[in-house]
This record gives structure tokens, sequence and C-alpha cells, in this order.
């Protein structure tokens, strides 16, 4: 059934509708849109509240595991006396505060091939996030097989990447990383968190143009920045034919 924005929500979002180009029709296919949320911390977290302030309908979060102090540092959907407690339910309170008229539904859990699929089930996107490459692989093969458009990004300590996934038409993870780096362990690598912060709002903007069809999404392009020197690049990027995962897809 197709949601449709009420008056509180017009006025809410009057600042964004008076861009460029950008109609009441964009806005209310963001409203009608479902996100998946793989990771709400440095990344994950700071799109989910940008793709909430935004009016995006609904969000999946999925993220194991209690809060600690040291994801203090880069979590800013967290509060300080949430610590030893479950993330995605602070999460969830922390969107309710900010737009209540977004719908959110929180797994505390990891994504697995064997949940993959419910967790996907009405979803229009997913945001890859996570801090490992075993849940990233489950999201993108995933998302390949469903047909479901993923955006994915990560960052090291003052790098960051972020592109695209269209099934069938740009790029897969397994094309650009079919190995996973030995040196990139889940607690293992150094994380600034504002540049996190930079990273999870660039996810937010490519999620909403793909998801209301507004303005030019990354497309078989990847953004790489590293922000102690504050170059940013465009790569180009290419499907492999013979990627395991997307390959055989026509």
């Amino acid at each position: 059934m197709k949601k449709i924005l009420n008056e509180t929500e017009l006025e809410r979002y009057r600042r964004q509708l008076m861009l460029d180009g950008f109609t009441i029709e964009h806005q209310q296919r963001l409203k009608n849109s479902t996100a998946l949320i793989a990771g709400i911390g440095g990344l994950g977290g700071t799109a989910a509240i940008y793709l909430a302030v935004a009016g995006i309908g609904k969000m999946i979060f999925v993220h194991s595991g209690k809060l600690t102090l040291s994801n203090m540092n880069r979590q800013i959907l967290m509060r300080h006396d949430w610590i030893g407690k479950s993330r995605v339910i602070q999460a969830m309170k922390s969107i309710e505060d900010i737009n209540p008229d977004v719908e959110v539904e929180i797994y505390d859990e990891r994504i697995t091939e064997e949940n993959s699929d419910k967790l996907l089930g009405e979803v229009h996107i997913a945001l890859s996030a996570r801090p490992n490459f075993y849940e990233r692989r489950v999201l993108n093969n995933a998302c390949i097989r469903k047909d479901i458009l993923m955006v994915e990004a990560a960052m090291n300590g003052m790098e960051g990447y972020i592109f695209n996934v269209i099934p069938k038409k740009t790029p897969c993870l397994n094309c650009l990383y079919p190995e996973d780096n030995p040196d990139w362990e889940e607690l293992g690598f150094p994380v600034l968190g504002a540049v996190s912060g930079i990273l999870g709002c660039l996810m937010a903007i490519e999620a909403i143009k793909l998801l209301t069809g507004y303005s030019k999404p990354l497309l078989s392009k990847m953004l790489v920045f590293n922000t102690i020197d504050m170059e940013f690049s465009k790569l180009n990027i290419r499907r492999d034919e013979d990627c395991q995962i997307c390959g055989g897809i026509v």
C-alpha cells in the first residue's frame, strides 16, 4: 500500500524540496522505500540518521552485540548511558526521537547465508557497512541473487571508498575484491569518527539518489578519498565477466 506524505512531513522536508529538480514525487518514492543497514556503527549509524531526516519510509538495522566504550568515538546513534546494552535497540530509539514518521525494524544478529533472504525480503536497497569481509560478501551475494541495489563503502584510518552495486549493470563486491585482505580484521583497524561520518553521509546521499531517481549516482565508478591531504578521486570500475557471483548474470 502506497504511503502518502502528510502535512507534517511536507513541512519537515520543505528545505530539500527546494533542491533544483527534487520534487514531491521524489520525496514520495523515498517514503515508500525500505533500506537494510548492515551495521549501525560509524558508517551505518551516520547513514541511518541522514536517511531518517530525509524521509525514508522504513529502515531495517542488522547489527549484533552490545555497546562498548570504544564504540563511542564514532557511533553517533549511541549514548554513554547505554554501554553494555544492545546497539540496535539504542539505534532504534535514537531514530524514533529524530523522526517518528520513520519505521525501524531491528535484528541483533550477524548477516549469514541462512538469514540473508529473510532480512532482504521487503528491501529496496542495502547499505553494506559491516567491519568484516564475511558479512559483506553474504550481503553482496544475496543482493545480486535477489536483484536488490546495494551501496558498498568501507574506511580504514583516514581513507575510504564507496561504490554502488546495481545487479546486471555494475561491478559487484566480488568483481573488485575476489579475495579477503588478511590484514583487515574486524577490530584491528584504526577509526577516526569524523572519517566514518563523511562516508556515512555519502552512503545516505547515494542511497537517496538510487531510491528516488534524483540526480546522478555513482555508476561503474568508485569514489576514493584520503583525508590526510584531502584528496578525492573517482575511478572507473568494470564488471568481471568471470566473476563467480555476478559474471553469469545477463
